[in-house]
């Protein structure tokens, strides 16, 4: 039995971290962090409870601020907790400041440091997301690739040592939730919706709710779309929406259903419902290709290339006229190609782990 120190610093980490936690819990012992880099009133014991999702064993407050501070203050915590706990393992998820923050302390002590999501680019290196997971990956002693390409991403940097592709453990995270949404969720009753009446929008990304310009192009990309638009607001976003003045011209169009931020089971129950999906999230793209749902991405590049060239997404950056287009577009969709596993990531990360230490 190992010792595993799983950290995690914001609710689409814990998501999927909860089908990981489950598996090792039944053979080894983990102990939970959360570095409270992201706060989110939606994480709630409703939240924990709904999808079996452990607590964290600490709770390290760091809050947000500039990158700089932010990953110092958690390297200095996570290493009184590495000191504390003296795990085996640090297991670490996708490309935050708290997933980089934890590689680099681990890197310096006796564990061994395992990335889930290894391998994923961007190519853009103004995305700091980009920095964290390129160097979390170089100092991973294990790197649990979601699918074949990001394992020969890996490859071509000269990382070959301790790599497994496992699957995404976000597709084993949306199968287990909607079932769980389907039977417990109200959102649809509740914003008097219909399935495949509607298109979900989210928009946070600093690239595109800080510039002005691009924010408003993407406003009118998705007022045009002909359908009404489900459009979950993050607080970034209508801060930014009322800098750039554009909130009362939002909340005004009759075709932009602006809604207070949801919990994850109503999330997904509005993504399951729609009709398609527009977002510069990476995490939601992946889960509309996972509920075979056409997804529009508001950036002009992603970390799922392999979506994009299966044909179920399409990047239209913040071009309100190949925004229009796209959200329109009645093409027939490809065959969904299986790229990202069969929903049982996490065992095999789980196997993997078993695997390392008899080596």
């Amino acid at each position: 039995m190992s010792k595993i120190l799983s950290v995690v610093g914001a609710r689409p980490q814990f998501i999927k971290a909860f089908p990981v936690s489950a598996a090792l819990r039944e053979q080894h012992d983990e102990v939970l962090v959360h570095t409270g880099q992201h706060y989110d009133e939606s994480m709630s014991g409703v939240f924990f409870d709904e999808l079996d999702i452990p607590k964290p064993d600490y709770n390290l407050g760091v809050g947000s601020g500039p990158h700089a501070l932010q990953t110092a203050e958690m390297m200095q915590k996570l290493d009184a907790v590495m000191e504390d706990e003296d795990p085996d393992i640090v297991l670490v998820y996708g490309d935050t400041n708290s997933t980089l923050a934890a590689a680099l302390v681990a890197s310096k002590r006796r564990p061994l440091v395992a990335h889930v999501e290894a391998g994923l680019r961007s190519y853009n290196w103004e995305m700091p997301e980009e920095v964290n997971r390129v160097l979390t990956d170089h100092c991973s002693d294990m790197l649990f690739a979601p699918s074949e390409s990001a394992a020969l991403t890996l490859e071509s940097e000269g990382v070959t040592e301790g790599v497994y592709v496992t699957g995404d453990v976000q597709y084993d995270a949306i199968l287990k939730s909607r079932a769980t949404a389907r039977e417990h969720s109200t959102v649809l009753e509740d914003l008097g919706l219909r399935d495949g009446e509607y298109i979900l929008a989210t928009v946070h990304r600093a690239a595109n709710t800080d510039d002005h310009e691009k924010l408003e192009n993407i406003v009118s990309g998705l007022s045009a779309a002909g359908k009404t638009v489900v459009f979950p607001i993050h607080p970034r976003t209508e801060n930014a929406l009322k800098n750039a003045g554009l909130w009362t011209r939002v909340v005004e169009d009759e075709h932009l259903m602006v809604v207070d931020p949801v919990g994850y089971l109503d999330f997904v129950r509005l993504l399951d419902g729609s009709e398609r999906v527009a977002t510069d999230s990476g995490g939601v793209q992946k889960e509309a290709f996972y509920l075979d749902k056409r997804c529009v991405t508001l950036r002009d590049e992603t970390e799922w290339v392999e979506t994009v060239d299966a044909g179920w997404n399409t990047l239209v950056g913040a071009d309100p006229v190949a925004i229009e287009r796209a959200l329109q577009s009645t093409d027939g969709l490809p065959e969904k190609p299986s790229l990202y596993g069969d929903g049982t990531a996490a065992a095999r990360i789980v196997d993997a782990i078993a695997e390392f230490g008899d080596e």
